[in-house]
């Protein structure tokens, strides 16, 4: 499997301290029935692992520095309390955040998987926040914000995945594929924002 080769500050997929998943295996079968997530699209994002491997640090980037930098209330879920930068806590959530995107393409979406969806999305909650890496920024990140983004971050991603001379018609697939996924993700996530009852905050 392609990882982020270093060691990640805070990642810790598959450890015991991982939170344990509300959601069922076969709740989650039936989330990939309802978003069409079908054995094809586990194929597809495998052959995006491969692709977007040697990219991750600049798709992160891109995302980070990019676009979210210039949204200030998108950018302060990565900075201190009192708005200044905290480059420390911003390059240790940069190094997760590429992991993710590989773990999204080339993890099996098993028990382990399901999971570490539950554990990402308490670290955007008031319920960890902050805690992995020891910081002081604000509470949690707004359900409705993080959902939002994910257009970008599915639009953008399509250069990436044509990068390396695959043809359009894979190029599509392996798109389409990444974009059911993240569906899933958010629909996964939603879980732990309605039980903090901050998924209706914010708007």
């Amino acid at each position: 499997m392609n990882e982020v080769t270093r060691q990640i500050p805070g990642y810790n997929y598959g450890e015991p301290a991982v939170a344990r998943s509300p959601v069922t295996l076969e709740q989650l079968q039936n989330l990939k029935v309802s978003a069409g997530f079908t054995a094809e699209d586990e194929h597809y994002l495998h052959l995006a692992g491969p692709v977007l491997a040697e990219q991750v640090e600049r798709i992160v980037k891109h995302w980070r520095a990019n676009i979210i930098a210039g949204i200030p209330h998108l950018a302060r879920h990565s900075r201190n309390l009192d708005g200044s930068p905290n480059p420390d806590y911003l390059a240790r959530s940069n190094r997760r955040f590429e992991q993710w995107i590989l773990d999204t393409c080339l993890r099996p979406y098993d028990q382990e998987w399901l999971d570490y969806q539950q554990e990402i999305a308490l670290r955007h909650t008031s319920i960890r926040k902050n805690q992995t890496d020891g910081v002081r920024s604000t509470a949690y990140v707004p359900y409705g914000d993080i959902v939002a983004f994910v257009a970008v971050m599915n639009e953008t991603m399509k250069d990436y995945l044509a990068a390396k001379g695959h043809g359009s018609d894979e190029v599509i697939r392996m798109h389409r594929a990444w974009c059911k996924s993240l569906h899933l993700q958010m629909a996964l996530w939603a879980k732990a924002y309605m039980d903090t009852g901050e998924a209706s905050r914010d708007f």
